[in-house]
Protein backbone atom coordinates (compact mmCIF):
# COMPACT_ATOMS: atom_id res chain seq x y z
CA UNK A 1 0.00 0.00 0.00
CA UNK A 2 1.52 3.34 -1.04
CA UNK A 3 1.24 6.59 0.93
CA UNK A 4 -1.64 7.87 -1.22
CA UNK A 5 -3.71 4.80 -0.31
CA UNK A 6 -3.31 5.29 3.45
CA UNK A 7 -6.30 7.06 4.95
CA UNK A 8 -5.98 10.53 6.40
CA UNK A 9 -6.91 9.11 9.83
CA UNK A 10 -4.14 6.50 9.68
CA UNK A 11 -1.59 9.04 8.46
CA UNK A 12 -2.56 11.42 11.25
CA UNK A 13 -2.43 8.99 14.18
CA UNK A 14 1.31 9.41 14.94
CA UNK A 15 0.90 13.19 14.98
CA UNK A 16 -2.23 12.99 17.14
CA UNK A 17 -0.29 10.86 19.63
CA UNK A 18 2.47 13.49 19.57
CA UNK A 19 -0.05 16.32 19.98
CA UNK A 20 -1.59 14.66 23.03
CA UNK A 21 1.84 14.30 24.66
CA UNK A 22 2.69 17.89 23.72
CA UNK A 23 -0.44 19.10 25.50
CA UNK A 24 0.30 16.92 28.54
CA UNK A 25 3.80 18.40 28.76
CA UNK A 26 2.70 22.04 28.90
CA UNK A 27 3.99 23.53 32.13
CA UNK A 28 2.83 26.43 34.31
CA UNK A 29 4.83 29.65 34.50
CA UNK A 30 4.94 32.71 36.72
CA UNK A 31 4.56 36.28 35.58
CA UNK A 32 8.04 36.99 36.90
CA UNK A 33 9.38 34.16 34.72
CA UNK A 34 8.21 35.83 31.53
CA UNK A 35 8.96 39.49 32.33
CA UNK A 36 10.53 40.97 35.45
CA UNK A 37 9.26 44.48 34.63
CA UNK A 38 5.47 44.61 34.92
CA UNK A 39 5.38 47.89 32.97
CA UNK A 40 6.47 45.96 29.88
CA UNK A 41 3.52 43.55 29.99
CA UNK A 42 0.10 43.90 28.37
CA UNK A 43 -2.71 41.46 29.06
CA UNK A 44 -5.06 41.22 26.09
CA UNK A 45 -8.48 39.61 26.57
CA UNK A 46 -10.64 38.65 23.60
CA UNK A 47 -14.38 37.96 23.62
CA UNK A 48 -14.92 36.93 27.24
CA UNK A 49 -18.37 38.41 26.89
CA UNK A 50 -21.96 37.39 27.59
CA UNK A 51 -22.53 36.38 23.98
CA UNK A 52 -19.90 33.63 24.16
CA UNK A 53 -20.31 32.63 27.80
CA UNK A 54 -23.88 33.19 28.97
CA UNK A 55 -26.46 33.83 26.27
CA UNK A 56 -27.11 33.88 22.56
CA UNK A 57 -26.53 31.61 19.59
CA UNK A 58 -22.80 31.21 20.17
CA UNK A 59 -22.70 30.85 23.96
CA UNK A 60 -20.74 27.77 25.02
CA UNK A 61 -20.26 26.09 28.42
CA UNK A 62 -16.72 25.21 27.36
CA UNK A 63 -15.97 28.87 26.81
CA UNK A 64 -17.68 29.86 30.05
CA UNK A 65 -15.30 27.52 31.89
CA UNK A 66 -12.39 29.93 31.28
CA UNK A 67 -14.06 32.89 33.02
CA UNK A 68 -12.81 31.93 36.48
CA UNK A 69 -9.15 31.22 35.54
CA UNK A 70 -9.09 34.25 33.26
CA UNK A 71 -10.31 36.71 35.87
CA UNK A 72 -7.97 35.10 38.41
CA UNK A 73 -5.07 35.74 36.02
CA UNK A 74 -6.21 39.31 35.40
CA UNK A 75 -6.24 39.94 39.15
CA UNK A 76 -2.81 38.31 39.54
CA UNK A 77 -1.43 40.50 36.75
CA UNK A 78 -2.85 43.62 38.44
CA UNK A 79 -1.32 42.54 41.75
CA UNK A 80 2.01 42.02 39.97
CA UNK A 81 1.88 45.61 38.77
CA UNK A 82 0.54 45.23 35.23
CA UNK A 83 -1.46 48.29 34.21
CA UNK A 84 -1.95 47.67 30.50
CA UNK A 85 -5.15 45.69 29.97
CA UNK A 86 -7.05 45.46 26.70
CA UNK A 87 -10.40 43.85 25.95
CA UNK A 88 -11.10 43.11 22.31
CA UNK A 89 -14.74 42.20 21.78
CA UNK A 90 -17.32 41.58 19.06
CA UNK A 91 -19.49 44.63 18.51
CA UNK A 92 -21.13 43.79 15.22
CA UNK A 93 -23.05 45.89 12.78
CA UNK A 94 -26.67 44.64 12.49
CA UNK A 95 -25.91 43.52 8.92
CA UNK A 96 -22.38 42.26 9.64
CA UNK A 97 -20.85 40.33 6.76
CA UNK A 98 -19.70 37.75 9.32
CA UNK A 99 -23.33 36.72 9.82
CA UNK A 100 -23.10 34.94 6.46
CA UNK A 101 -20.90 32.40 8.26
CA UNK A 102 -22.15 32.60 11.84
CA UNK A 103 -25.57 33.24 13.42
CA UNK A 104 -26.17 36.86 14.47
CA UNK A 105 -24.43 37.53 17.77
CA UNK A 106 -22.90 40.28 19.91
CA UNK A 107 -24.38 43.22 18.03
CA UNK A 108 -23.31 46.72 18.95
CA UNK A 109 -24.97 47.97 22.11
CA UNK A 110 -26.65 44.71 23.15
CA UNK A 111 -25.98 42.69 26.29
CA UNK A 112 -24.21 39.91 24.40
CA UNK A 113 -21.36 42.27 23.53
CA UNK A 114 -20.88 43.24 27.19
CA UNK A 115 -18.01 41.75 29.24
CA UNK A 116 -19.08 39.05 31.68
CA UNK A 117 -19.92 40.30 35.17
CA UNK A 118 -16.81 38.64 36.61
CA UNK A 119 -14.68 41.05 34.54
CA UNK A 120 -16.92 44.01 35.30
CA UNK A 121 -16.55 43.28 39.01
CA UNK A 122 -12.76 43.56 38.96
CA UNK A 123 -11.66 46.60 40.98
CA UNK A 124 -9.57 47.85 38.05
CA UNK A 125 -12.25 47.41 35.38
CA UNK A 126 -12.11 51.14 34.57
CA UNK A 127 -8.44 50.76 33.62
CA UNK A 128 -9.22 48.36 30.75
CA UNK A 129 -8.86 49.72 27.21
CA UNK A 130 -11.69 48.50 24.95
CA UNK A 131 -11.25 47.49 21.32
CA UNK A 132 -14.56 46.81 19.53
CA UNK A 133 -14.31 44.66 16.41
CA UNK A 134 -16.65 43.65 13.60
CA UNK A 135 -14.95 40.37 12.65
CA UNK A 136 -12.95 37.55 14.20
CA UNK A 137 -9.82 39.68 13.74
CA UNK A 138 -8.82 42.09 16.50
CA UNK A 139 -6.58 44.02 14.11
CA UNK A 140 -8.69 44.57 11.00
CA UNK A 141 -10.34 48.00 11.07
CA UNK A 142 -9.63 48.37 14.81
CA UNK A 143 -7.27 50.38 17.00
CA UNK A 144 -5.24 47.39 18.22
CA UNK A 145 -2.02 47.78 16.24
CA UNK A 146 -2.06 51.55 16.62
CA UNK A 147 -2.23 51.02 20.39
CA UNK A 148 0.69 48.57 20.21
CA UNK A 149 2.74 51.01 18.15
CA UNK A 150 2.13 53.78 20.67
CA UNK A 151 3.40 51.56 23.50
CA UNK A 152 6.96 50.68 22.41
CA UNK A 153 7.96 49.88 25.99
CA UNK A 154 5.67 46.82 25.99
CA UNK A 155 7.37 43.68 24.74
CA UNK A 156 5.30 40.95 26.40
CA UNK A 157 1.69 40.29 25.41
CA UNK A 158 -0.41 37.75 27.30
CA UNK A 159 -3.40 36.65 25.20
CA UNK A 160 -6.47 34.99 26.75
CA UNK A 161 -10.05 34.39 25.64
CA UNK A 162 -12.03 32.61 22.98
CA UNK A 163 -12.22 30.89 20.69
CA UNK A 164 -8.81 29.16 20.56
CA UNK A 165 -9.01 28.56 16.81
CA UNK A 166 -10.83 31.75 15.85
CA UNK A 167 -10.49 35.11 17.61
CA UNK A 168 -7.75 33.99 20.02
CA UNK A 169 -5.64 32.51 17.23
CA UNK A 170 -6.15 35.58 15.06
CA UNK A 171 -5.21 37.91 17.92
CA UNK A 172 -2.06 36.05 18.93
CA UNK A 173 -0.96 35.76 15.31
CA UNK A 174 -1.76 39.43 14.60
CA UNK A 175 0.54 40.44 17.44
CA UNK A 176 3.26 37.96 16.46
CA UNK A 177 3.20 38.82 12.77
CA UNK A 178 3.22 42.55 13.50
CA UNK A 179 6.30 42.05 15.67
CA UNK A 180 7.98 39.89 13.03
CA UNK A 181 7.28 42.40 10.28
CA UNK A 182 8.74 45.25 12.34
CA UNK A 183 11.74 43.22 13.60
CA UNK A 184 10.60 43.51 17.21
CA UNK A 185 11.45 40.96 19.89
CA UNK A 186 7.97 40.67 21.35
CA UNK A 187 6.97 37.66 23.41
CA UNK A 188 3.39 36.65 22.69
CA UNK A 189 2.21 34.19 25.32
CA UNK A 190 -0.98 32.13 25.62
CA UNK A 191 -1.80 30.25 28.85
CA UNK A 192 -3.81 27.21 27.77
CA UNK A 193 -6.11 27.22 30.81
CA UNK A 194 -7.40 30.70 29.88
CA UNK A 195 -8.41 29.93 26.29
CA UNK A 196 -11.06 27.57 24.96
CA UNK A 197 -13.29 26.81 22.00
CA UNK A 198 -16.75 25.35 21.41
CA UNK A 199 -17.71 21.78 20.51
CA UNK A 200 -20.08 20.72 17.74
CA UNK A 201 -20.40 16.92 17.32
CA UNK A 202 -21.08 15.55 13.85
CA UNK A 203 -24.65 14.46 14.66
CA UNK A 204 -25.56 17.82 16.17
CA UNK A 205 -24.01 19.64 13.23
CA UNK A 206 -26.03 17.54 10.77
CA UNK A 207 -29.27 18.46 12.54
CA UNK A 208 -28.42 22.16 12.42
CA UNK A 209 -26.99 22.14 8.90
CA UNK A 210 -23.69 23.38 10.37
CA UNK A 211 -20.10 22.23 10.10
CA UNK A 212 -18.82 19.84 12.80
CA UNK A 213 -16.24 21.25 15.21
CA UNK A 214 -14.37 18.84 17.53
CA UNK A 215 -13.63 21.09 20.48
CA UNK A 216 -10.79 19.17 22.13
CA UNK A 217 -8.93 18.49 18.89
CA UNK A 218 -9.37 22.01 17.55
CA UNK A 219 -8.28 23.56 20.85
CA UNK A 220 -5.12 21.44 20.97
CA UNK A 221 -4.23 21.81 17.30
CA UNK A 222 -4.51 25.60 17.28
CA UNK A 223 -2.45 25.93 20.44
CA UNK A 224 0.16 23.82 18.65
CA UNK A 225 -0.17 25.91 15.50
CA UNK A 226 0.44 29.10 17.49
CA UNK A 227 3.53 27.49 19.05
CA UNK A 228 4.68 26.47 15.57
CA UNK A 229 4.61 30.16 14.66
CA UNK A 230 6.62 31.34 17.67
CA UNK A 231 3.85 32.06 20.18
CA UNK A 232 4.77 30.84 23.69
CA UNK A 233 2.25 28.36 25.12
CA UNK A 234 2.12 27.54 28.83
CA UNK A 235 -0.27 25.37 30.81
CA UNK A 236 -1.13 28.33 33.04
CA UNK A 237 0.26 31.59 34.34
CA UNK A 238 0.27 32.69 37.97
CA UNK A 239 1.62 35.35 40.28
Amino acid sequence: MNQQQISLAAQSQPFLDYLEKWMDNLRPARLSDIQSDSARIALVVVDITNGFCNQGALASPRVKSIVQPSTKLMQAAWDYGVRNFLLSFDSHEPDAAEFQSWPPHCMRGDNESEPVDEIKNLSFFDHIHFIPKNSISSSQNTSLLDWVTRKPEINTFIVIGDCTDLCTYQLAMDLKLDANARQLEHNILVPADCVQTYDMPIAAAAELGAMPHPGDLTHAFFLYHMALNGVSITHSLTL
